[in-house]
C-alpha cells in the first residue's frame, strides 16, 4: 500500500535531475585549518618534550595526558582536512602542474599518523613543511599568492 502511494507521488512530483562536480563549491576549500591543526601538533610536541619525565607527580601526568590527547586530535584533524583537499578540490588538471601532488599528500597523511603515535619534533616539523607546500600549491591553482606566515 505504502509503495503504491510513494510510487504515485513520484509520478506526480518527479524530482529534477541535478549534478555537481564536487561535494561543495570550490570557494569553500582552504588549507588554513590544516595549518592551524598542524601548528597545534608542533606546539604540543614541543610542550611534551619540555615536560620533566622524572617529576612523577599527578599534575605532570595529567598535563602530559592532556598534551598527548590534543596532539593526537589535532593530527587527526590535519589529516582529515588534507584528505578533503586532496580528494575533493584537486583535479587531474592540477597534476599537470604538480606531478608530485599525490606523493605530497600521501606523505603528509603519513606524517599525520606518525605525529599521532610518536613524540617527534622532526616529524612535527616535517608535517608543518608538508602543509606549507600544500598551502602553496593550493593558492597557486587559484593564481593567488597567499603568504605563509611562520609561527614563532
Amino acid at each position: 500500500m505504502l509503495n503504491t502511494i510513494a510510487s504515485q507521488i513520484r509520478k506526480w512530483f518527479p524530482a529534477p535531475e541535478v549534478s555537481a562536480h564536487c561535494d561543495g563549491p570550490c570557494g569553500v576549500y582552504d588549507p588554513a585549518s590544516a595549518r592551524i591543526y598542524a601548528e597545534a601538533v608542533f606546539s604540543m610536541t614541543k610542550k611534551i618534550l619540555e615536560l620533566d619525565p622524572k617529576a612523577g607527580d599527578h599534575k605532570t601526568a595529567n598535563t602530559l595526558s592532556r598534551y598527548i590527547a590534543i596532539k593526537e586530535e589535532q593530527a587527526q584533524k590535519t589529516k582529515e582536512d588534507l584528505l578533503v583537499l586532496w580528494t575533493d578540490y584537486f583535479k587531474p588538471v592540477h597534476l599537470e602542474k604538480y606531478p608530485d601532488l599525490h606523493d605530497t599528500f600521501w606523505k603528509a597523511a603519513k606524517l599525520c599518523s606518525a605525529c599521532k603515535v610518536e613524540v617527534s619534533l622532526e616529524h612535527a616539523t616535517e608535517l608543518l613543511e608538508a602543509v606549507e607546500k600544500i598551502h602553496n600549491m593550493f593558492w597557486a591553482t587559484k593564481e593567488r599568492d597567499v603568504a605563509w606566515v611562520k609561527a614563532s
